[in-house]
């Protein structure tokens, strides 16, 4: 019987072939690729791999091996694939990447929208990003506010895309699948909550607590050390404030920010009541038109991939291939198709860099539906 020492020389001297087999087979791809660019053929061509994963898995034996066969031969083809990408962009072959680069957003004359009513924290978002005195009006729902900025009545929206206790606003992902808006910056804002409710308010007095859902969320160990309050989700945390004064109930109060509470005419009965306390809500600025600053640093996308083992895999290889560092995948389930999901993602880079074109390049030509969300 050899030795562990003796084997490990027989695997070394496999190995050595292995490399020089796996160069020479790289070698042939890439003129596979200069073939394709110049005679414009596709570089993913599906039906020729899966003939090839078949035809190589009929020649080993026993389903361990043929499984492993299978799986490193995806990998060489996704490997090869990758490099007849990056040709034909190194060809000027980038596909359809109709983002056109800007200096500055045009803040001083821009007419923004935000959702809710004075007060909110989309307000706050806002004048963060765009200066207290900007023109601005505001709506009743994110739906509305996309509606606004697709039909031109206004030029950018600032809406909640995330908030780092409660996590995603659903609703936000898929409406950028729906409207042909796009990212073109993002500002972060900390949300520190109150109770708050008419002057002259005790908690004892309180029977129904009123806010935004994601907000009764974020300050749900307060709330439910009250197990006799009743939690009631409205659309924004400023109407909640703004429902307080109409109703003049002191048996309700609302969850909202204390510039809200002072907007409209409350007391705060409870400050800072977050269960986290270091809460804060990622806002992302949206408009009708494809563009993005030189500085942008991180894109989002939305794609859809085959219901099939692997699918999500090999799509996310595009990024790890091009040394590009994914910050964010979220999932979202598609109307009208029972367990299949659609997939955001959120990467580091700008359109204008090479190791971005290549991805995209690949993501294009394998995924579903790719959307680019925008480079912000």
């Amino acid at each position: 019987m050899a030795t562990l020492e003796e084997l490990r020389l027989q695997l070394d001297e496999i190995d050595d072939q292995l490399v020089k087999l796996y160069e020479n087979r790289m070698q042939v791809c890439k003129e596979v690729g200069e073939f394709k660019v110049n005679s414009g053929r596709k570089v993913f061509d599906k039906l020729r791999e899966r003939e090839k994963l078949a035809a190589v898995s009929a020649k080993v034996s026993g389903d361990f091996n043929k499984k492993g066969i299978q799986e490193l031969y995806e990998q060489l083809m996704s490997m090869s694939r990758k490099l007849q990408y990056q040709l034909l962009v190194e060809a000027g072959a980038l596909g359809r990447l109709p983002f056109i680069e800007v200096d500055s957003l045009n803040k001083d004359k821009a007419r923004v929208v935000f959702q809710g009513v004075e007060g909110a924290y989309g307000q706050a978002a806002m004048q963060h990003y765009f200066g207290e005195n900007c023109n601005s009006f505001h709506v009743r729902t994110f739906r509305d506010a996309m509606e606004a900025i697709e039909e031109g009545s206004a030029d950018y929206a600032v809406l909640p895309i995330e908030n780092s206790s409660a996590g995603a606003v659903n609703e936000m992902y898929d409406l950028l699948v729906e409207f042909e808006n796009y990212i073109v910056a993002e500002t972060i804002i900390p949300i520190t909550h109150t109770l708050s409710g008419l002057p002259g308010t005790n908690l004892d007095e309180i029977k129904r607590v009123y806010s935004k859902a994601e907000a009764l969320m974020q300050t749900s160990r307060f709330l439910d050390e009250h197990s006799n309050w009743q939690q009631i989700s409205v659309v924004n945390t400023a109407i909640a404030a703004k429902k307080i004064l109409e109703d003049q109930d002191k048996t309700q109060a609302a969850v909202c920010s204390a510039y809200a509470a002072k907007v409209h005419g409350l007391s705060v009965l409870q400050d800072e009541i977050n269960d986290e306390p270091n809460n804060s809500t990622r806002f992302i600025v949206v408009t009708n038109q494809k563009i993005f600053l030189q500085d942008a640093s991180k894109i989002s996308i939305c794609f859809e991939v085959p219901h099939e083992s692997g699918s999500l895999y090999r799509i996310l290889s595009h990024f790890i291939y091009n040394d590009l560092n994914m910050t964010k995948i979220e999932s979202r389930p598609m109307e009208g198709r029972n367990w299949e999901y659609r997939f955001f993602v959120d990467f580091e880079g700008n359109m204008a860099d090479a190791a971005v074109k290549n991805a995209i390049r690949g993501l294009r030509e394998e995924a579903r539906n790719l959307k680019i969300l925008g480079n912000y």
